[in-house]
């Protein structure tokens, strides 16, 4: 049995619930998130954005705080343009994996004046959830964030990315949801540059696509860039950087069409 003391230490869960409509939901994440290889599907990630965008992203967290949230496969449905019986077997799917999704994030080697610490820089994985919880019979699924990533998710005053959840629900590939993202950080400026280490760990690319800059064009670039400026109305120039014949970066300039409708 559990001392009363011990009982105390116990973080209560809150179920959190928004009023908002769902083109007034924003996601809100840190611009480290951002950057962080996601490691997520597409069903995966409509889900969790789904569950990031009902976060109260001003508030800050209490220490070790783990807010939890429910989503119904009814809202589910209507937020991306499913039918309920997908709306139900993607939040199955996504609750049965999201446990066992990483973020990692890179952290490159740092000099202390002219001398480099280290060769490698420093790799830190961290979960998304620490429970998932899927009820078939009445079709809703309940995430409690892990607490190590919730201050990359609320008590956010700098060094964010916001961008409307309605913006990316008509996307089919997570390439083009994670370009979306990437170009949301820098929305202020209408351009966009993300060395390749960094592009590729973001779009967490294949040890493959990263060795042929080739399948990077062909296999995530021009689709995602393709996909969001029919989807969801950006117009998108891109380019590659490069030190010699080698590309070493990407560099992006876009702007909203103010012409387009949304389109599932």
């Amino acid at each position: 049995m559990r001392k009363s003391s011990d009982l105390q230490k116990v973080e209560h869960y809150e179920v959190l619930t928004t009023g908002h409509t769902e083109g007034e939901r924003c996601v809100n994440m840190s611009n480290a998130l951002i950057r962080a290889g996601q490691g997520l599907s597409l069903a995966e990630k409509r889900l969790m954005a789904s569950a990031v965008a009902m976060l109260d992203s001003m508030r800050t967290p209490r220490p070790g705080e783990c807010p939890v949230v429910r989503i119904s496969a009814a809202d589910y449905a209507e937020s991306f343009g499913l039918d309920i019986d997908t709306a139900y077997n993607q939040l199955q799917s996504g609750a049965e994996h999201l446990y066992h999704r990483s973020i990692v994030i890179f952290e490159p080697s740092y000099k202390r004046g002219n001398k480099k610490i280290g060769d490698k820089g420093t790799i830190t994985r961290m979960r998304w959830v620490g429970r998932a919880s899927y009820q078939e019979k009445e079709g809703w699924v309940e995430l409690a964030f892990w607490h190590e990533v919730v201050p990359h998710l609320m008590g956010l005053r700098k060094q964010f990315t916001t961008y409307k959840l309605q913006q990316a629900s008509a996307l089919r590939s997570i390439y083009s949801w994670r370009l979306l993202e990437l170009l949301m950080r820098f929305k202020d400026t209408g351009w966009a540059q993300y060395s390749i280490e960094d592009f590729c760990q973001s779009m967490n690319a294949s040890e493959k696509q990263q060795a042929d800059f080739g399948k990077i064009r062909t296999k995530i670039i021009e689709p995602a860039v393709k996909e969001l400026i029919e989807k969801d109305g950006w117009l998108i120039e891109w380019k590659p950087i490069k030190e010699g014949r080698k590309v070493t970066g990407i560099r992006f300039t876009f702007l909203k069409n103010p012409q387009h409708q949304l389109q599932f």
